[in-house]
């Protein structure tokens, strides 16, 4: 499978976009042309691509396209230390220990010719949305809600109140300027940044990605600008950065992470100030002699930082640029956050070029008339017209990611209404409720259902006898046979007959489990706990093909979200229906064996365990099942019976009245 995710990588760089390959980025689709689709049967030595279902060439063609068109190293993902970690789109950060889905990490693995990791199965989630509604009480609090208040409204019933500043915001928002090249829009950052830091009025210049963050600094360091890097490569000095970007001509780069919700103190943090320079003298902080030279250091940063503030605030504040336009403007807001925090001057300006992802998508009737201008490259531009086309682009990506938020809070409120239902039944057996007279009711249940499938609404002459016994036996060690059910000609009778035997077959193996029915309702709980566990997963893959194949149907002229629905409902049905089946099958054949030495010198018992004597044919295997302790005490109240060398054929030693080959001597 490994040379597989290789091998399509290495097809998908073979490939010619346009050409071979058509890419949507605003709905984030790549789809192969024909041209392309005989270039990969070539290729793989196969004369039709989709035939191959075993191997599923197709899939592993779009995952590979999709990883080198849609999914961009240092911007959607970061190479450390040979893996491949994915960096949250709105706060910058990596996130440790998550991975793609779908066999799309593989496929970006394989793309950067890394050690491809074994791909990880999610077997339940939750939609966030879901999450959220599970608490009796929700609210919260941002700086940037006001632009998500309809969402907020329509998903979770809360109202967003704007609660007004501690201190007057006096912060001066510049228009945007607008340049044809990124490269023209990058000198004149440069240039800006220059001019501003020679005065010594601090700088946070705000980026979308990692790759775009180093490009800067490249940028800056040609320029000779002495400056920081703070991006998911950097983010264990994230908090010693954000505390002195404050600080009189200090210049940082950022991605989206800086800082946010932290007040940027003009002048630095001489508390961070000191604490680096007592550590610089070689003082370890658990030392005696930290603390004085700490008080020390302190006395003489806090007059320096709090004249460097002064200062700051007289040249205009944190001036906070940023390099080009979030899809959302919740981003922006925060990026413009940073500065004029309780009261502080400040500023701040969005540099952007056409060049740019938001304007290249989407805002391009802007586009057009910004290029129809003859202009030089190097000369920015100041459009109340192009500053409106970005809003409304921005707008358009915020309807848009709303509209597949509130479309996947429908298609999973289906799911949200079985989880409930599975879980809390699941809940009711952790907690060890008692489920005895529930398996004694669904024992009932399940038999006259199989006698009724069996030979329900025929003539007795027609009844199929043989296929009744055969199904009777899998449900439970029935002693039934045909001979003895063909004296009945009434459905009703031989269902009142079954269910009579089962059950009371049921009643006597559980009193004679080792502690008797406290044991039995254990086993039961385990039995039902497994069972539920194994079904539910196998039901969630199904969901999930359900789910992937659902669109279709609007080929058909049906509603998707309908369908979904109503097949939904019938899958979970025989869901519940497979699971009281299996649990019949399972817990009519549960055995236990006597109680067991641990040593010849041990008197008391190593414990008493279960096993299914007879799987059931249809169902899953499950493994042991360990008695509880209290079928243990009770049968360590017995005296174990000394074991002797016996043969293979001879009766075991412990009373089943089975060969000691097929009990305690199987290997």
């Amino acid at each position: 499978m490994t040379k597989l995710y290789y091998q399509f990588a290495s097809i998908a760089r073979s490939l010619t976009r346009d050409v071979d390959y058509e890419v949507d980025e605003e709905k984030k689709t790549v789809v192969p042309t024909e041209s392309g689709i005989e270039k990969v049967e070539r290729q793989l030595g196969v004369t039709n691509l989709y035939d191959a279902v075993a191997t599923n060439y197709v899939h592993q063609l779009g995952q590979a396209l999709r990883a080198k068109e849609l999914f961009h190293r240092d911007k959607d993902y970061l190479v450390d230390a040979g893996e491949v970690k994915i960096v949250d789109e709105f706060t910058g950060r990596t996130l440790e220990g998550r991975r793609w889905s779908d066999g799309l990490h593989q496929a970006v693995e394989a793309k950067e010719r890394v050690r491809i990791q074994e791909e990880n199965h999610t077997w339940a989630t939750v939609t966030l949305q879901n999450y959220f509604r599970l608490y009796d009480k929700l609210s919260g609090m941002t700086g940037t809600a006001e632009t998500e208040a309809a969402e907020f409204g329509n998903t979770y019933g809360l109202s967003v109140v704007p609660i007004p500043t501690n201190q007057p915001a006096i912060r001066i928002d510049q228009p945007d300027l607008i340049f044809k090249t990124e490269a023209a829009k990058f000198a004149a950052i440069v240039e800006d940044v220059r001019e501003r830091s020679d005065l010594g009025q601090p700088i946070l210049l705000g980026t979308a990605s990692v790759e775009k963050s180093e490009l800067l600094s490249r940028e800056l360091s040609k320029a000779g600008i002495a400056h920081e890097v703070l991006n998911a490569k950097q983010h264990f000095r994230e908090a010693e950065i954000v505390a002195q970007a404050g600080r009189k001509g200090a210049v940082t780069v950022a991605t989206n992470m800086a800082g946010r919700g932290v007040d940027v103190i003009l002048g630095g943090n001489f508390e961070g100030l000191a604490h680096r320079e007592v550590l610089a003298q070689g003082i370890a902080v658990d030392s005696e002699e930290f603390a004085p030279a700490y008080e020390k250091a302190l006395a003489k940063w806090k007059p320096i930082t709090q004249a460097d503030g002064d200062q700051v605030r007289e040249l205009g504040g944190l001036y906070v640029l940023g390099t080009e336009r979030h899809d959302s403007r919740r981003i922006d807001n925060q990026l413009r956050g940073r500065s004029g925090r309780q009261g502080d001057p400040g500023e701040s300006r969005f540099y952007l070029s056409l060049e740019d992802e938001l304007l290249r998508i989407f805002a391009t009737g802007a586009v057009s008339w910004v290029m129809d201008r003859t202009m030089p490259d190097d000369e920015a531009i100041e459009a109340k017209m192009v500053s409106r086309a970005i809003e409304r682009a921005q707008n358009t990506v915020e309807a848009r990611n709303a509209e597949i938020r509130k479309d996947v809070l429908k298609y999973d409120e289906v799911m949200n209404e079985q989880r409930k239902v599975i879980y809390k039944r699941r809940q009711q057996v952790i907690d060890g409720e008692d489920i005895h007279d529930a398996t004694i009711e669904l024992i009932e249940e399940r038999l006259s259902e199989v006698v009724d499938q069996q030979i329900g609404g025929v003539f007795a002459e027609e009844w199929d006898l043989n296929a009744l016994v055969l199904e009777l036996q899998a449900h439970y060690p029935t002693t039934l046979s045909v001979e003895s059910l063909k004296p009945y000609d009434d459905v009703e009778d031989v269902v009142a007959l079954v269910v009579d035997e089962a059950v009371a077959l049921y009643e006597e193996k559980s009193e004679k489990l080792p502690g008797g029915l406290d044991t039995a309702k254990e086993i039961e709980r385990d039995v039902m706990l497994q069972i539920l566990d194994q079904r539910w997963r196998d039901h969630l893959s199904e969901m999930d093909y359900l789910r992937d194949g659902i669109h279709l149907r609007q080929v058909a002229q049906q509603d998707p979200l309908t369908a979904w629905q109503k097949e939904g409902y019938l899958m979970f049905e025989h869901l519940l229906e497979a699971v009281d089946d299996d649990y019949v099958r399972y817990i009519t054949h549960v055995e236990a064996t006597a109680p067991v030495l641990a040593s010849d010198d041990d008197e008391g018992l190593e414990g008493a365990l279960t096993n299914v004597d007879q799987v059931a044919p249809g169902a899953t295997e499950l493994p042991a099942h360990s008695a509880s302790a209290t079928g243990i005490a009770a049968a360590s109240a017995k005296p174990a019976p000394v074991r002797e060398k016996l043969g293979r054929n001879d009766p075991c030693w412990c009373g089943s009245k089975r060969k000691f080959k097929q009990c305690h001597g199987r290997p």
